[in-house]
């Protein structure tokens, strides 16, 4: 007896796990980059917002890039008036939310860099998911901001010293 091939086809859609069939399009990621460093510099980040239109949470588990050694999930902690950066297991990310991963909190820290990174360059960035599901992006290389939260000259009269 010979099997049509959409029988076969059908029948292997069925067996894969149900997370696999409906999470790829629960999760989206927005703004991915990844901070320029100057040439030497052996670690840089990447910040991007991690959306879940799901109806179940969901955790980003480990980050890969060849660009690096390893990567590592990061976060930022105040330890008594110091900020200090501590690698985390998972960042979570809560159903029908997103989580941003930015300076000062979460993000993905990129050891050991093994090529400069140059403005406008794109890294690939693959992310894997608590349900074993992962998802390949590109981050843009930006350059960070040089001052931070600084007044513009027409703010400035208005500060109250």
């Amino acid at each position: 007896m010979r099997l049509h091939p959409t029988f076969i086809i059908l029948a292997t859609a069925l067996t894969l796990p149900l997370p696999t069939l409906g999470s790829e399009t629960d999760l989206s990621v927005a703004d991915a980059y990844v901070r320029m460093v100057p040439p030497g510099t052996p670690n840089s980040a990447a910040f991007m917002t991690i959306s879940n239109r799901g109806s179940s949470d969901r955790k980003l588990i480990q980050a890969e890039s060849p660009v690096a050694r390893k990567a590592e999930l990061h976060t930022h902690l105040n330890d008594q008036g110091v900020m200090r950066m501590r690698q985390v297991a998972d960042i979570e990310i809560k159903a029908g939310a997103q989580t941003e991963l930015k300076p000062g909190g979460y993000h993905v820290m990129l050891l050991d860099l093994q090529q400069a990174l140059k403005e406008g360059d794109s890294v690939v960035l693959t992310l894997r998911f608590d349900d074993g599901s992962t998802k390949e992006i590109d981050a843009a290389v930006k350059k960070p901001p040089t001052v931070m939260n600084a007044p513009t000259p027409a703010t400035h009269g208005a500060m109250k010293y």
